[in-house]
């Protein structure tokens, strides 16, 4: 593509992690002129495995996402890197604009952009995360499972992902950091667990040898722990996109999010969402499903728009 050259296509997937490859692949396989267009920033880049994906369990998020771009090009799906700057619905379809210039039009949009995990202002958070500080018991429990497990307490959920954790480990400790005391409910449940409560706020992580041996805190105090769970302060959708062209959102527990059926329709004719740019709960298999049923969909519109369309050309009788 050179840039200021318009390319048309039947379908324009914004984003290529798994819901976009997802829907890609459907897509091209129902015949339909197919591109995706990559920034390249899957939320789930810094770990080295992922987990409980059935026959890809323990590969890599980027050889995963290679094999389906090698997957694709069978299809003849194009898939470009790069990043959409902007989207506006052009006639019955829509007109997108990318960084370098490079306009493309489309009859229908997929938008699988993700979201992005705002941690909490921690020293060493940052540094360790999807290593030893993580987030998801599911996707990581097994391999530490065992270990002195920390918990830096979310303000709204200060009790969850302790007791969620707690499966993994019977070492357990939650660190209230800025979160109030537990309700009478959580403590009974923290008790039943066996989870270690500590008040006071956290300072940072210890580190030695490339290895987390500790959570720090505010007054001196030193507790050992060789994995620590976290959650986001904030949620952010990748949803830029989405909101510029008017798509209805909902407020969630974590934040705004886009509205979707159950096939990934939005509010705006013609564009689906898939994967975590509509919730933060979407794992691989959830946005592989959820990319399926958007490209599933966009297959059987497109027919029928098709096809009223060569009925209407017909001379009636």
């Amino acid at each position: 593509m050179n840039a200021q050259t318009d390319h048309t296509y039947d379908a324009l997937v914004i984003g290529g992690g798994a819901a976009g490859l997802s829907a890609a692949l459907i897509m091209g396989r129902s015949r339909l002129r197919t591109l995706v267009v990559d920034a390249g920033e899957p939320r789930n880049a810094p770990a080295a495995h992922m987990q409980g994906v059935l026959s890809r369990n323990g590969m890599s998020p980027a050889d995963y996402l290679a094999t389906g771009r090698r997957e694709l090009a069978a299809y003849g799906v194009g898939v470009r890197d790069g990043r959409v700057t902007g989207a506006a619905r052009d006639g019955d379809g829509f007109l997108v604009s990318l960084a370098d210039g490079t306009r493309v039009r489309a009859r229908r949009l997929v938008v699988t952009t993700g979201l992005v995990d705002e941690l909490p202002e921690i020293d060493g958070v940052a540094e360790r995360w999807g290593r030893d500080v993580l987030h998801c018991p599911y996707c990581h429990g097994w391999e530490v499972r065992d270990l002195p497990f920390g918990v830096i307490a979310h303000p709204a959920m200060p009790a969850h992902q302790a007791l969620m954790v707690s499966r993994w480990s019977e070492d357990v400790t939650l660190f209230l950091h800025t979160a109030g005391e537990p309700s009478a409910r959580d403590a009974a449940l923290l008790d039943a667990a066996g989870v270690e409560v500590v008040a006071g706020e956290v300072a940072g992580l210890a580190v030695e040898d490339d290895r987390l041996t500790g959570v720090r805190l505010a007054d001196g105090r030193f507790v050992p722990r060789a994995v620590v769970f976290v959650g986001a302060r904030r949620l952010a959708a990748r949803d830029g996109v989405l909101r510029e062209l008017g798509a209805e959102l909902r407020e969630t527990p974590f934040g705004e999010f886009v509205a979707v059926d159950e096939t990934g329709r939005t509010s705006v004719p013609g564009v689906w969402a898939a994967g975590n740019v509509t919730g933060p709960q979407e794992q691989v298999v959830d946005a592989v499903s959820r990319g399926y049923r958007a490209g599933v969909a966009i297959s059987n519109e497109l027919l029928l728009v098709d096809l009223e369309e060569e009925a209407a050309r017909r001379p009636a009788g």
